[in-house]
C-alpha cells in the first residue's frame, strides 16, 4: 500500500506539469469580476502593505501556496523549493496530503521543510475522509509533530477517491470525526475542497462543528477527476470520469456564497488563480487569503529562485491592483466598493 501511494504522488506531479488536467466548459469565474479603475487613487504606491495576520501571527502576504504534493522523490525537491521561496516571500505554504508520512517513512524528508520555513506559517494536509480509515486525532497530532506545523486543513476529494484506483469512498458520519478532532487538537483545523468548491450550506455545517478556516477551492483549475482518469486504467471509470469535465462549483460562486453564510471564520479563495489581479478580485469578493498551486508547480521543478520570482510577480500585480483602486492595505481591499460581477 505505501509503495502504491508513493507510486501515485509521483504521477500526479507528472500529469499536472501537463495541461491535461484542466476542466473543461467551466472556469474560476474569475473573468465574470471586475474591478473599477480608480484613475486619482490619492495614495502613494510605495506606501501599500500587502501584510496581514494568519491566525496571531503576522504575515507579509496574504498568499498561500495550496496543498500539492509530498511522498515522493521529486515531491522533495518540489517542496524544499516551495518552503525556501515561501520563506523569503513570506507566503503560507500548505503540504500535500500527510497520509504517506505517517504510513511510510521512505520520502518523510518531503513533508519536514520547517528548517527551510522557520517563520511562515506551514499547513499540513489529510484526507477528511481517513477520519473513516483509522486515523485518529493522536495520528494527526503525529502528524502536526513532525511536521511542525501551525494547523491542519482535511481536503475533500469525494469524486476523486471514486474514479482513483482502490479509492478511500466512505465519506458517512464525517461532520462528528470531524468536530472531535477540532476539539483534540492545539492548531487551527480547516477544510478544503481540491476543485470543486464549497457551497455556503457546506461551510455553515463545518464552521458549526468547530473548524476554524475554509479553502473553497473552486472549479476553474487543476479537476482531480482529469488527472485519475488519466492514471487509471479500469475503461468504465475512465469513461465516467469524463462526464465530469465540468464538474463543481466556480471559484467565484463558492466564495461568494460561503462569504454571505459563513462570515466569523477566514476564507481562502483557491482554485484555477492566476494572477496578481485575480487575487484582489477574491479579497474584494471578501476572501482573506488567495491560493496558488500548480501554477507554480513547473517553476518548483527548477530551483527555489524561479518559484520566488513568479511570487513576487504575483505580488507586484496585487499592489497594482490595489493602487489601481486607491486601497492601502488588504482590509481596505476588502472593503471596498469597486467591485462588480458581469
Amino acid at each position: 500500500m505505501t509503495d502504491q501511494i508513493n507510486k501515485r504522488k509521483a504521477e500526479h506531479i507528472t500529469l499536472c506539469l501537463t495541461d491535461q488536467v484542466t476542466g473543461e466548459g467551466i472556469t474560476s469565474g474569475m473573468e465574470s469580476v471586475r474591478l473599477i479603475h480608480n484613475a486619482l487613487p490619492e495614495i502613494d504606491f510605495d506606501k501599500i502593505s500587502l501584510a496581514t495576520r494568519f491566525f496571531n501571527k503576522e504575515i507579509k502576504t496574504p498568499f498561500l501556496i495550496s496543498s500539492m504534493t509530498g511522498g515522493s522523490e521529486e515531491a522533495t525537491i518540489i517542496n524544499r523549493n516551495l518552503a525556501i521561496a515561501a520563506e523569503e516571500r513570506g507566503w503560507v505554504f500548505a503540504l500535500g496530503s500527510t497520509r504517506a508520512l505517517i504510513e511510510n517513512d521512505a520520502y518523510s524528508e518531503s513533508f519536514q521543510v520547517r528548517d527551510l520555513a522557520p517563520t511562515i506559517p506551514i499547513i499540513a494536509n489529510l484526507g477528511a475522509v481517513q477520519l473513516n480509515y483509522r486515523f485518529t486525532a493522536e495520528k494527526c497530532q503525529q502528524i502536526i509533530d513532525r511536521t511542525e506545523a501551525n494547523g491542519l486543513v482535511l481536503h475533500l476529494n469525494s469524486i476523486q477517491e471514486v474514479i482513483q484506483t482502490n479509492g478511500d469512498t466512505n465519506f458517512e458520519n464525517l461532520l462528528p470525526k470531524i468536530e472531535h478532532l477540532v476539539s483534540s487538537l492545539d492548531v487551527p483545523v480547516g477544510v478544503k475542497e481540491v476543485g470543486w468548491g464549497i457551497d455556503g450550506e457546506t461551510a455553515r455545517q463545518l464552521r458549526d462543528v468547530g473548524i476554524q478556516f475554509i479553502d473553497v477551492a473552486g472549479a476553474g483549475g487543476t479537476s482531480w477527476s482529469q488527472v485519475e482518469k488519466l492514471r487509471s486504467h479500469d475503461p468504465i471509470r475512465k469513461e465516467a470520469a469524463e462526464a465530469f469535465v465540468d464538474w463543481g462549483i466556480s471559484t467565484v460562486e463558492s466564495l461568494i456564497t460561503v462569504k454571505q453564510e459563513v462570515n466569523d471564520v477566514p476564507v481562502f479563495a483557491s482554485g484555477g488563480m492566476k494572477t496578481g489581479v485575480d487575487a484582489a478580485k477574491a479579497i474584494a469578493l471578501g476572501a482573506d487569503y488567495v491560493g496558488f498551486a500548480r501554477s507554480l508547480l513547473k517553476n518548483a521543478t527548477i530551483s527555489a529562485e524561479a518559484v520566488s520570482q513568479m511570487m513576487a510577480t504575483r505580488e507586484l500585480e496585487l499592489q497594482m491592483a490595489m493602487f489601481g483602486l486607491g486601497t492601502l492595505t488588504i482590509s481596505d481591499l476588502q472593503q471596498t466598493k469597486r467591485v462588480q460581477i458581469k
